[in-house]
This record gives structure tokens, C-alpha cells and sequence, in this order.
């Protein structure tokens, strides 16, 4: 599959294919992991606009105070909950 994004979008969602099944990360985690420490919220951004959910599972990636933060995929934030309870995250 032949992604379509900016360069930026395309760092993050590469990186969220490598978080894995079961596991959770801040939106600042994954900035801190593509060395960009203070994107958190281009991070944030760049989640929002994945149009490959959940193929590249941005459902796992959630605020640094422990709520879920949004989900662009259908269904919304009622299933990224359900998403993240089917892989056994406790939320």
C-alpha cells in the first residue's frame, strides 16, 4: 500500500505501525520517538487526518493525562474504545 500524506504525517504513521497490539502511547511519546520532542500536537494532528485507521492503528495513541483524545476513523471515539478494549487495554 502506497501511503499519501506529508512527510510528516507519513513519519508518525510509520511509526504507529510499530506499536504493538495490546500497547498504548502518549501523543507525546511518539514525538519524543520520531525525534521531534515538542510535536506532540502535530503528532496529535497528524492521527487525525490518518485515513488508514485502523490499518495504521492511531487508536492506540492517547493523551499524556490518560483520556483517549479523538479518533478519526469511523465510528469515532465509541470505537476507538472498543478498538483499544479488544486488544485487552484497560481504559
Amino acid at each position: 500500500m502506497t501511503l499519501k500524506g506529508t512527510k510528516f504525517q507519513l513519519k508518525v504513521w510509520k511509526y504507529l505501525k510499530s506499536i504493538p497490539k495490546g500497547q498504548v502511547k502518549t501523543y507525546k511519546q511518539v514525538a519524543i520517538s520520531i525525534n521531534s520532542p515538542k510535536s506532540a500536537r502535530a503528532v496529535a494532528n497528524a492521527c487525525a487526518k490518518n485515513p488508514y485507521a485502523p490499518k495504521i492503528p492511531c487508536h492506540r495513541v492517547i493523551r499524556s493525562d490518560g483520556n483517549l483524545g479523538g479518533y478519526s476513523g469511523r465510528g469515532g471515539i465509541k470505537q476507538k474504545l472498543k478498538l483499544l478494549r479488544s486488544e485487552k487495554v484497560v481504559i
